[in-house]
């Protein structure tokens, strides 16, 4: 990712960033947040010499309508880069542990049926647009991929030609969370789309790097797949759900939970199969994808009705 900073610390950034990327983080949504700091910085503060505690406090004023886990996401670069700053002996100021207080467990949107099938039309039917003349095949494409194999947005978006493999049907993940790679396989109806799709594209755009390419022939960022998602989603009429708004990152919350309720449908044992779902997902250990089990409640009336069936005769009724 090519990043330009214009700001007065514009030198810091972007030894800071390179710091991150040499050691392996991608760092991409810190990286977002940190030009915005730098335009922050650039608009309010361009003649500074040093990170305050004024810069850093007005920074982390809480705009409206922004959840605690939302500004969190904005507190922890900056935070990083004035101990990045202290570490260098340039003085800093550092923002306080504990701030900006106890963020929330986000319980994620499953989809249902209906929402997919919805969602999924009215993605196909995306107008042509002659200033991004590949979206109307990009959008269905990525968001079917999303949500088929639980791939994460930014992994999506990341996906270049040579990490999808048309010929054995399978997707090269790079530097994933924890700065892991994986293999994953497609399943045969999502292969012959991404051949197809792939067809298309290539008679527009011969030389792409980015298997979904944007408007200029580089990668889209997870903001403008976020924007594409809530432009669909509302095309297709389907409007606000109880709980939490649905997100990109949902489809592969749904994933996950379709899989095991899936799993139990069909008797299988979840317990042995599980490792091979943590294994599809990246996840770094058994407990990150035990998490669908106890927290998701979509998971649960499937799992009840099945237990109850194999193991009631276990456990007598109450008699009042």
């Amino acid at each position: 990712m090519s990043v330009t900073f214009i700001g007065p610390f514009q030198a810091h950034l972007d030894a800071f960033l390179q710091q991150k990327q040499a050691v392996g983080f991608p760092y991409n949504r810190g990286t977002y947040i940190l030009q915005a700091f730098d335009r922050f910085c650039a608009t309010h503060y361009s003649d500074a010499d040093t990170l305050s505690r004024a810069i850093v406090r007005r920074w982390a004023e809480r705009r409206p309508g922004e959840s605690v886990n939302t500004l969190a996401r904005r507190f922890s670069p900056i935070r990083q880069f004035a101990k990045f700053l202290n570490g260098r002996g340039i003085p800093a100021y550092v923002l306080p542990t504990g701030l900006p207080g106890r963020q929330v467990r986000y319980v994620p949107h499953i989809y249902t049926p209906e929402e997919l099938t919805a969602f999924f039309q009215a993605a196909d039917q995306l107008p042509y647009d002659r200033h991004s003349p590949v979206r109307h095949w990009v959008i269905p494409v990525i968001f079917r991929l999303v949500y088929c194999c639980g791939l994460r947005a930014g992994e999506a978006v990341r996906l270049t030609v040579d990490d999808v493999d048309l010929t054995t049907g399978t997707l090269h993940i790079r530097a994933a969370k924890g700065r892991k790679d994986r293999r994953v396989p497609l399943a045969p109806d999502v292969w012959d789309l991404c051949r197809t799709y792939d067809a298309q594209v290539r008679r527009r755009w011969p030389d792409r790097s980015s298997f979904f390419p944007n408007p200029r022939g580089g990668h889209y960022n997870v903001d403008a797949l976020d924007y594409a998602f809530h432009s669909v989603w509302a095309r297709a009429g389907l409007g606000p759900v109880s709980g939490n708004p649905p997100r990109v990152h949902d489809f592969r919350h749904s994933f996950a939970v379709h899989r095991l309720n899936q799993w139990v449908r069909d008797q299988r044992e979840v317990a042995a199969l599980l490792p091979y779902l943590t294994m599809y997902l990246g996840h770094a250990n058994l407990s990150e994808t035990d998490y669908y089990l106890h927290l998701v409640p979509e998971f649960f009336p499937v799992l009840t009705a099945a237990s109850a069936a194999r193991h009631g005769a276990l456990i007598p009724a109450v008699i009042p």
